[in-house]
């Protein structure tokens, strides 16, 4: 069989459209920003309960603060899925993840050892600076007047019914400002 008469093999489209569709509901929100909130949630969640074995020693950070570590990671996890399905809302969302992040400090050992902290301060500015990427314009339009149809464009037989000069709006004469200054100076003498 040569390769003139060999057959084509069948398009698999199906795992293209998928990637394909996930890759532009990725870009019509703030996807990393809210993964990374999610992901900063997860180490204020998880430090205050866990019991950590360094060397045959069974560490528990067990702090009594542990309900606030608790809802400190849950509504971190919460604001990042947030941020997903509601792009609108993003500027409360990373306005929430930061101050949240900072009130894990004091409750939640220093935020999670810094972890959930930093990733948490950089989730929460990520929120709050990105925006949608704007619609494509057509070219000759402004952004403004892009939701408005576009106008038909002008023929040449609209063109030569249009008046060749327009007259400029006539401009008032004023006075000079030293005649002011004179004027008011000496109002006793005639001109």
């Amino acid at each position: 069989m040569s390769s003139a008469t060999a057959q084509a093999w069948p398009e698999n489209n199906g795992g293209n459209t998928v990637r394909l569709r996930f890759r532009n509901w990725r870009r019509s929100r703030p996807f990393w920003a809210g993964l990374l909130a999610m992901i900063a949630g997860l180490p204020i969640l998880y430090f205050p309960y866990a019991k950590l074995n360094l060397s045959g020693m069974t560490v528990s950070m067990a702090t009594t603060a542990g309900a606030g570590s608790l809802i400190i990671g849950i509504l971190m996890i919460a604001l990042g899925v947030t941020a997903w399905f509601q792009p609108l809302v993003r500027i409360f969302c990373g306005v929430a993840v930061t101050l949240l992040s900072l009130i894990s400090i004091p409750v939640s050992n220093l935020g999670g050892f810094g972890l959930g902290l930093i990733l948490g301060l950089v989730a929460g500015g990520l929120l709050m600076a990105w925006r949608p990427v704007p619609a494509p314009v057509e070219p000759g339009r402004w952004a403004a007047d892009a939701d408005e149809p576009a106008a038909e464009p002008a023929t040449a037989e609209y063109a030569a019914q249009e008046p060749a000069e327009v007259a400029a709006p006539a401009v008032p004469a004023q006075q000079a400002p030293a005649d002011e200054a004179v004027a008011a100076a000496d109002p006793g003498e005639p001109r």
